[in-house]
């Protein structure tokens, strides 16, 4: 996977992007069809993507609130510096209502995305997070509601644009 490189994408990658996000299960001769152009140069152009880091998966996108987790917040950490972060992100990764974790510059050492069934649940969460010797202080945040859900495809858009 080729992260971190400037990655050119065309009108044609695009299209193609934007064809198996709206129909994900769409097979590769489908896509010709619909593109057309080749079934080879489909199969070859996801190809490229998939090797460049471009397409990173092809699994179903799951709403945390259908399955009953309709509490979103989230949660800045300040870490020990004498723990590091590794054994902290082994703590994180081992809850399941931790969706995101990055290290982020500031007054704080990571910023996560956790989920949660309600408040009080939250605070479930939230003191099985903080339970480890490596988190210093935590502050968390609630999220009301999504005004713009996670997306890349104007992205995508604008990227082949600028090709």
């Amino acid at each position: 996977m080729n992260t971190g490189q400037d990655v050119q994408l065309d009108s044609l990658d695009a299209r193609l992007i934007d064809l198996l996000a709206e129909e994900p299960r769409i097979g590769v001769l489908e896509c010709s069809r619909r593109l057309g152009v080749a079934r080879g140069t489909v199969q070859a152009r996801l190809d490229k993507l998939i090797e460049r880091g471009v397409v990173a998966g092809f699994g179903p996108d799951i709403s945390p609130a259908a399955i009953g987790f309709g509490v979103t917040s989230f949660v800045t950490l300040e870490i020990s510096q004498r723990h590091g972060h590794d054994p902290v992100t082994a703590h994180l990764a081992a809850i399941p209502e931790v969706l995101e974790a990055h290290t982020i510059t500031g007054s704080s050492d990571l910023l996560c995305r956790i989920v949660a069934r309600s408040n009080t649940d939250l605070q479930r969460v939230i003191d099985q997070i903080v339970a480890s010797e490596g988190i210093r202080r935590a502050s968390t945040i609630i999220a009301l509601a999504e005004q713009i859900p996670y997306r890349t495809l104007p992205l995508v858009r604008s990227a082949a644009r600028g090709a």
